[in-house]
């Protein structure tokens, strides 16, 4: 099964082009990165996915089904789950209802359960502040508080949008390993929007590179090379 984007064409107001995309074909698989400078449209593309942002033209497909005019909420019944720029929990809320969030939209009460004690065991530090208002963690534990609760709706696919952002180095590797067990565990597929050239190359198979909309440089993590994302990344000759 694959993603398509085909011609998918994003504006703001009424003649700027914030996101071109000519053609994407992501597989059900793996792990993908998303880089480009800030302004690339990163964000732009992961909220058309999740339906949050509606294109002007083109299609977005997932197993030749288009999303386009789906309410987000029924796009995340497909198995697409969004992990905005900045976490976007519930302050007031504690850990475990910000978890239990994930789940509004399933029955399978058993399951539910299950992925709960799951979740507490790939997080510990979660397991430890049940009750504590999501307002009160710190910005590692935020992250894996947005991540978690993606997971409860039990996705295929989890869009990320700069989970490394503000995180200290140990924590971003922290976050990183835990994505890499979770898709190695359950099948996970992963396409993540980072700034770091260096980290889209080590923890990803597929890298596209953005700039000013438009799809600039996509190929597979081992044969890139370092100098040739970044020459892509800022526009360099």
């Amino acid at each position: 099964m694959k993603l398509r984007l085909r011609a998918v064409r994003v504006t703001r107001g009424a003649h700027r082009v914030v996101l071109a995309i000519p053609d994407m074909d992501l597989d059900m698989d793996g792990v993908t990165a998303i880089l480009g400078p800030n302004g690339a449209g990163k964000s732009t593309l992961l909220l058309s996915i999740a339906g949050a942002v509606s294109p002007a033209a083109g299609d977005i497909r997932l197993a030749d089904a288009s999303l386009l005019g789906i309410a987000p909420e029924n796009i995340a019944r497909l198995g697409i789950s969004l992990v905005p720029e900045g976490r976007n929990i519930f302050t007031q809320l504690s850990v475990r209802e910000n978890l239990r969030l994930g789940t509004q939209m399933r029955r399978d009460r058993a399951g539910i359960e299950e992925d709960f004690d799951h979740m507490l065991a790939v997080f510990p530090a979660l397991h430890e502040r049940l009750s504590t208002p999501g307002g009160k963690l710190s910005g590692g534990e935020q992250q894996q508080l947005a991540i978690a609760r993606a997971l409860m709706t039990r996705p295929q696919l989890v869009l990320l949008d700069e989970p490394a952002l503000g995180l200290a180095p140990m924590m971003i590797e922290t976050v990183y390993e835990v994505l890499h067990r979770l898709r190695e565990q359950q099948s996970i597929t992963l396409l993540i929007v980072e700034q770091s050239t260096h980290r889209a190359l080590e923890h990803a198979d597929r890298v596209y590179v953005l700039r000013q909309g438009k799809l600039v440089l996509e190929g597979r993590s081992r044969e890139l090379e370092d100098d040739q994302v970044e020459r892509a990344y800022f526009g360099y000759e």
